[in-house]
């Protein structure tokens, strides 16, 4: 049988925010594609959406779809995806799925390919997405992880307010002008939309990102507790998570606070694996004041690490400053890789 060079591609919530990040970066990266499908809801059906030099037509998404397409990336929300994505796989698609549906299925590879591309090859149609915050810490942990080992991280994240969605940044902006003209701010969508009570993100700080558990914990904080287990093929590993709101844009941000296996590590020794680690940028000079923010992250690639440091008071324990933009390697590029390394390995 002859080795395809080119593919049938399918994205899944092309009009939303992550979906036009992704066509975008399959035709940036020269992604092989023979045919693309934009597939969305029927009230986003009909919308044109460029591509190349084309301007592509969206249809709605339906089990029909995905006839004949090989690769399906996904990023229409989880009852999408529950509902779909098996349905892609039955017409022999393989799906990447950027939702919170299949992450926690043992079945389902859970990958962040500079971390555990391996992981690929044993998926059975489809390959789950990591959660964008877990995403940025593991790519910046797993090889501290792979030198000297790790057994517990404490995170405290800073997560922009797209990761909310188109929606909630517009109520940011507006609730912004309301705090500087002196009116009261009107607050309908954060820390979630289906919750009893939101307040203005504008000025302020949300600690709560998704509904609470039982526990005390929010869905978010459980995801990356969890996620980052998974990918690391570490159920010992000790993971806690906060997780915060704060008023701004893009990229989210993380305080990360690790305890390693060996003694006598020194932050030069953090550097240097830092330096050669794959995705990451270390920007780590104090005395020049360097180190990632989250508006410099802004439309990049690549996780950003900076403010590594010595806990005073443990011999083993060490902070972190680590800091991605949340719609691309947090969720669009991410998905792209994993489909790139699809096709470089012979695993479809």
């Amino acid at each position: 049988m002859p080795v395809k060079t080119a593919y049938n591609v399918a994205v899944v919530g092309a009009t939303g925010a992550v979906g036009q990040k992704i066509i975008q970066l399959l035709e940036d990266k020269r992604f092989p594609i023979n045919k693309l499908k934009l597939l969305s809801s029927k009230r986003s059906a009909g919308k044109r959406v460029a591509f190349g030099n084309k301007q592509i037509i969206v249809e709605e998404a339906t089990p029909e779809s995905f006839a004949g397409i090989d690769i399906a990336l996904f990023s229409a929300g989880g009852s999408v995806s529950k509902e779909l994505a098996p349905e892609a796989v039955k017409h022999g698609a393989v799906v990447v799925d950027n939702t919170s549906a299949y992450r926690m299925d043992e079945n389902v590879p859970l990958v962040v390919p500079e971390v555990n591309s391996e992981d690929i090859a044993k998926h059975n149609g489809i390959i789950a997405n990591p959660n964008c915050s877990t995403i940025q810490m593991v790519a910046a942990l797993k090889p501290i992880k792979d030198a000297f080992g790790i057994n517990r991280i404490i995170v405290s994240t800073y997560q922009a307010v797209s990761g909310a969605g188109a929606k909630a940044a517009e109520e940011l902006k507006i609730q912004s002008q309301q705090y500087l003209n002196e009116e009261e701010m009107v607050a309908n969508l954060l820390p979630v939309k289906g919750d009893e009570n939101h307040y203005p993100i504008a000025f302020n700080a949300l600690p709560q990102i998704d509904v609470f558990g039982d526990n005390g914990y929010t869905f978010e904080e459980m995801k990356m507790m969890n996620e980052t287990k998974k990918i690391m093929h570490d159920d010992a590993l000790s993971v806690a998570a906060t997780c915060v709101r704060l008023p701004f844009f893009t990229s989210h941000a993380e305080s990360v606070y690790i305890e390693l296996d060996q003694e006598d590590v020194k932050v030069a020794d953090l550097w240097e694996v830092l330096k050669t680690a794959d995705g990451v940028v270390l920007q780590d000079n104090p005395a020049v004041q360097e180190y990632p923010t989250p508006l410099a992250a802004a439309d990049k690639e690549e996780v950003f690490v900076g403010r590594v440091r010595k806990d005073p008071d443990h011999s083993k324990g060490f902070h972190l400053w680590i800091v991605s933009d949340n719609l691309l390697k947090g969720a669009a590029w991410n998905t792209v890789q994993i489909a790139q390394s699809l096709i470089k390995n012979n695993w479809l």
